[in-house]
């Protein structure tokens, strides 16, 4: 990836940091974006815990989404998703500290494929997301 092409891709995060305000409730902080690639992290909070003593499911999911969302929209091609699913593999709990990297594994015309990886602070998978993206062809900023 060129420099300006990384360059681009961070511009385009930042603008929609600037707008999402769930991504900001979150708490989420970017850490890394590459074309097709973003990697970030939050830190669970006692209001995101459900019921059942442990995080809300939607809570790691909408990590898992905002992680996709800045992958496949990268590239200031106005992508929304077409098709998501998330496993979950261990509990979550407050004060985790989770990272969620999201990685393209197809760039097509019309549609994006996308891995993302949920880990804790000891490095443990606690979710594994996977959604496929449709592309607009419109521009983000």
């Amino acid at each position: 990836m060129s420099l300006e092409n990384e360059i681009n891709a961070k511009k385009v995060v930042q603008h929609m940091m600037q707008h999402d305000l769930f991504s900001q409730w979150l708490g989420i902080e970017v850490l890394e974006i590459k074309e097709g690639v973003s990697k970030i992290k939050m830190t669970v909070r006692p209001e995101m815990i459900n019921g059942l003593g442990i995080v809300h499911g939607g809570i790691a999911f909408a990590l898992a989404d905002s992680a996709f969302a800045f992958a496949c929209n990268n590239r200031n091609n106005l992508s929304v998703a077409l098709d998501t699913s998330i496993n979950f593999l261990k509990p979550v709990h407050v004060n985790d500290i989770l990272i969620a990297e999201a990685k393209e594994i197809h760039n097509g015309r019309s549609t994006g494929l996308y891995h993302i990886s949920i880990t804790n602070q000891i490095d443990k998978e606690v979710a594994i997301f996977k959604g496929t993206c449709f592309r607009t062809n419109k521009n983000l900023i």
